[in-house]
């Protein structure tokens, strides 16, 4: 893919901006900060350039986002497999589920978007990281365990322009 096919090319920077055009949005990343050797719970929010595969939304809080992803609304048995040992690895999941999972249903509203991004997914490969997503920020812009995360109003317009084709550039803190 070449970010000329796309309405949406964006990119993050490791001062915590997320561009697309000339439009620049504040994000929060990763307690970890940026980094290029992803692991497991390490909090980094990983470098590189990954698809936007598509989007979850809490249709319960608002209504259905305007996008040309594909999109779904979330369940609360929705749940996001975070153990490197288990085969479901980094893949949606419905809750309980045996091996560790992340609920998707939170009340503190940061899963209220989501977008799935293409880290670590095509293949998965155990203990590289999982449920890298681009979500709503917390106040404030708190860290995040290695997302991107922006405000509910900047999130939705970067959707509107997010398409099949779009990619998000992670770019490191020392290019």
């Amino acid at each position: 893919m070449t970010h000329g096919l796309s309405l949406a090319y964006l990119i993050v920077t490791p001062d915590g901006r997320l561009r697309h055009g000339e439009s620049h949005y504040l994000c929060a990343l990763g307690r970890g900060g940026i980094g290029t050797h992803k692991r497991e719970g390490d909090g980094v929010t990983p470098t590189g350039r990954y698809p936007i595969r598509r989007l979850l939304y809490r249709a319960d809080k608002l209504a259905r986002p305007q996008s040309n992803l594909e999109i779904s609304a979330i369940q609360p048995n929705d749940g996001w497999c975070d153990d490197a040992d288990d085969p479901a690895y980094n893949q949606a999941v419905t809750l309980p589920y045996d091996a560790s999972a992340e609920s998707m249903w939170r009340d503190d509203g940061l899963y209220d978007l989501v977008v799935i991004l293409g880290h670590n997914d095509d293949p998965v490969i155990l203990g590289a990281g999982s449920a890298i997503f681009m979500h709503v920020a917390s106040p404030g812009y708190g860290p995040t365990e290695g997302c991107v995360a922006l405000s509910k109003p900047d999130l939705l317009e970067v959707l509107q322009i997010s398409d099949p084709d779009s990619e998000i550039e992670i770019l490191p803190e020392n290019p």
